[in-house]
């Protein structure tokens, strides 16, 4: 008599259960990190942005005519207009925008804005200074509390 080999119906249900319970566990965590990913990104890409504005400011002694058309605001011309920007625009994941410039032209605000649709959305706008401050809009009220002006908060 030949002893019968392979998987009974219950072994194999036991091990899908686990994978299910494994999957129902990590999920959740690898979108998380995924999302903390394209928010460091967007930071770098920020960062980027700001430089490419000094250099802008270095060669015309203003931050003026930065933006698209000469303007001030809007989308930029210093740097490309999305985030990520090694990656092509149909995959962006903020849309970089110059906010604001000073009326003399000496300081600015930088803003990466969460694309609606997108993994990132509503998790808050990035903003960084031209004196260096750095902001999070964690909870996407449109105002940058006391305890929201650092990016790691």
């Amino acid at each position: 008599m030949t002893k019968p080999s392979g998987f009974t119906l219950i072994e194999v249900m036991i091990a899908v259960v686990i994978v299910g319970i494994i999957a129902a566990v990590g999920y959740p965590s690898y979108q998380s990190m995924m999302i903390s990913a394209n928010r460091s990104t967007a930071q770098a890409d920020l960062m980027g942005f700001a430089s490419a504005m000094e250099r802008h400011y270095a060669t015309t002694f203003s931050y003026n005519g930065a933006a698209t058309g000469s303007g001030n605001t809007g989308s930029p011309v210093v740097f490309t207009a999305y985030s990520p920007s090694t990656e092509p625009a149909a995959k962006k994941k903020y849309t970089l925008t110059i906010h604001a410039v000073s009326a003399d032209g000496n300081s600015y605000e930088l803003r990466a804005v969460p694309v609606s649709g997108s993994p990132q959305a509503g998790d808050g706008t990035l903003y960084i200074f031209s004196d260096g401050r750095k902001a999070w809009d964690q909870n996407s009220d449109g105002s940058i509390g006391s305890s929201e002006y650092c990016w790691s908060c």
